[in-house]
């Protein structure tokens, strides 16, 4: 079998492809080093958790005009990583977020464990997001990475249902046991 060449995709091009309407309405595509990935359908587990996060984190920061919860939304890493992480905690700014603005995202995993921590948690680490929460809803954990650097996160923390979680850059801990939907 001769191995096929692939084609490199930057952010601009992909935004370009959007705009064209390239891709049927609501599929799911990210772009990950450069390249399109088909990102599985949410079942409703996956759905529960994000769900119940994102209402727990727009509790958490009602009245904080400097912060943006948003879930399921692209944020630009770098020319060649837009991925669509399941919630983001991000300085407010006048477009999509970058690397820069972000203060915390959450991947829920199931069905996308490896690719979300072998995959796209590294590249939040190379672009410096300073925290990454990986929701394990196959072992009912929540991973807690730190310390961004380019060779990953420097520090990870595994943490049971029992244990709260403190939203970066607030005073504020979310429950995440009802994210478990147990």
């Amino acid at each position: 079998m001769i191995a096929a060449p692939h084609h490199v995709v930057t952010v601009e091009q992909y935004h370009r492809m959007i705009d064209a309407g390239v891709f049927a309405d609501g599929a799911r595509v990210e772009l990950v080093d450069g390249e399109l990935l088909s990102m599985a359908p949410m079942g409703n587990r996956h759905y529960l958790a994000v769900a119940s996060l994102h209402e727990q984190f727009v509790l958490a920061l009602a009245g904080r005009r400097d912060l943006r919860v948003a879930s399921q939304s692209p944020v630009t890493l770098s020319p060649a990583d837009e991925p669509e992480p399941d919630l983001v905690v991000a300085r407010r700014t006048a477009g999509k977020p970058t690397a820069a603005d972000l203060l915390l995202v959450v991947e829920i995993s199931d069905s996308t464990l490896i690719l979300d921590r072998e995959v796209k948690l590294p590249r939040y680490a190379r672009a410096g997001v300073p925290e990454a929460w990986l929701v394990d809803l196959v072992n009912d954990r929540v991973e807690v990475h730190t310390r961004p650097g380019p060779d990953g996160y420097g520090a990870v923390r595994t943490l049971g249902a029992q244990e709260p979680l403190a939203i970066p850059g607030t005073a504020t801990a979310v429950d995440w046991r009802d994210a478990l939907g147990r």
